[in-house]
């Protein structure tokens, strides 16, 4: 599986964590972030991983901001997306078990490390359950 992840000059330290502790479970990670600390904007990230799922290049895409906001309020506006915002495992999991999310966002500033490699765990691990979360999610997109 290849993995596509993203990140502000918020979640820097985060993503360089991160990109090590899935390339050391197998995953394939294709980096759309930023590797300095200057500030900058998310959307100038969270497009090209956005594009990168959409198109099928990545997998899955993890994102990370200050917040998660910004970035979860950017790649939600691809059609092809469903970024789901988390901030503990219960919500990991319930967004990909409900809503089917193929990019996890997470608060760089708000949650710990420990915490976001549990989330990223639980959300990898979990499956989508179908059944009349297929009819919610099939009502999303802009026609």
């Amino acid at each position: 599986m290849i993995i596509g992840i993203c990140n502000d000059h918020a979640g820097v330290e985060y993503k360089n964590r991160l990109v090590k502790y899935l390339k050391g479970k197998g995953y394939e990670v294709v980096n759309f972030g930023t590797d300095s600390e200057d500030s900058c904007d998310y959307a100038d990230f969270a497009h090209p991983l956005a594009e990168a799922v959409e198109s099928g290049r990545v997998d899955k895409g993890i994102a990370l901001c200050g917040t998660g906001n910004g970035m979860a309020i950017t790649l939600n506006k691809h059609q092809g997306i469903r970024a789901g915002l988390a901030w503990n495992t219960a919500i990991a999991h319930l967004v990909k078990a409900h809503n089917n999310a193929n990019v996890l966002v997470m608060p760089a500033r708000f949650a710990s490390y420990r915490m976001v490699v549990s989330m990223v765990r639980e959300w990898l691990a979990a499956e989508f359950e179908g059944g009349r979360h297929e009819r919610r999610i099939a009502k999303i997109p802009v026609r």
